[in-house]
């Protein structure tokens, strides 16, 4: 097991979308990520109990990852966590 730290840097925090592209990267890793936080523990497995954490910007969290590959997976969630994700304002137009 490879425990790496990081800090979410999205302004609004994991939300929906940014869960969705965690939770999907998740489902192609042939290990478990987990996510330990202040809010609580949770496997990558689930958009819901991700997105129960309240990962909000600045909060610092615990990635683990077991499975193949563990350091090189450990820091690509590491910088999915730490992504400034642009997704558009609604109501802005396109």
């Amino acid at each position: 097991m490879v425990e790496v730290k990081a800090v979410i840097k999205n302004e609004a925090g994991i939300h929906c979308r940014p869960t969705a592209l965690i939770t999907q990267a998740a489902s192609a890793y042939d290990g478990v990520i987990r996510v330990i936080s202040p809010g609580g523990t949770c496997e990558l497995g689930s958009a819901l109990e991700l997105m129960m954490l309240g990962l909000e910007k600045g909060t610092q969290i615990t990635l683990q990852a077991e499975g193949p590959d563990e350091a090189a997976a450990a820091e690509k969630f590491k910088a999915l966590f730490e992504t400034h994700f642009d997704f558009p304002n609604a109501g802005q137009g396109g």
